[in-house]
């Protein structure tokens, strides 16, 4: 068996986490909705002078087996400063977040990718270009489990990253999204991108 000369880090638990101070989120006031062709040709203008973004989709849930998601029915993607939530309901917002998941010379990070990325093939016909999965990194440096973003933000930060258990398999296919729901959405992909910061 192949051992490396890493020392190994334990991941910090639930009850651990429990008791750090609770990482700051974006607000709504730094969270932008994209419905239409024209609001994400505006978001693709800013978010492409960034070197990276945190990224993330949110799917509708499925409750019963063999049932197949027709997600992802959201698409996130942020900067240090603030987040952009793409509803892919609009063919024409949705031929723009193809297009940035699509742009090259652009990292786009997140936690637990398999599943996004299959469905972002699925669903805009592209394969997504710079994908980094920050678990690997952890790995790399050790870390046994997979982090997540919660244990993220706990190692790097010595912080508790919050996440609303009801927003999470909340209905992400409505028409529209509530303030939870777009909390939930935008902070997943800007925590993404504060680790990646923190980890170069």
């Amino acid at each position: 068996m192949h051992t490396d000369n890493h020392t190994r880090h334990a991941t910090p638990d639930k009850d651990a986490i429990a008791l750090l101070p609770p990482f700051e989120r974006l607000g709504l006031d730094r969270i932008t909705l994209i419905t239409t062709g024209a609001q994400a040709r505006e978001a693709m203008a800013q978010l492409a002078h960034a070197p990276a973004w945190g990224f993330d989709t949110e799917s509708k849930p499925t409750f019963h087996v063999g049932e197949v998601s027709e997600g992802p029915h959201v698409l996130q993607l942020a900067t240090p400063e603030r987040a952009w939530v793409f509803q892919l309901h609009d063919p024409a917002c949705s031929a723009v977040a193809g297009e940035l998941m699509h742009l090259q010379g652009i990292t786009k990070a997140g936690f637990g990718l398999g599943d996004d990325r299959k469905r972002i093939i699925q669903k805009l016909g592209v394969e997504p270009v710079g994908v980094l999965e920050l678990n690997t990194i952890f790995r790399e440096r050790g870390y046994r489990k997979d982090m997540g973003v919660k244990g993220a933000v706990a190692v790097l930060f010595h912080q508790r990253f919050i996440k609303s258990k009801k927003a999470a398999t909340s209905n992400w296919a409505n028409a529209r999204l509530t303030e939870a729901q777009l909390i939930y959405a935008a902070n997943d992909a800007y925590a993404a991108i504060r680790v990646f910061d923190a980890l170069r």
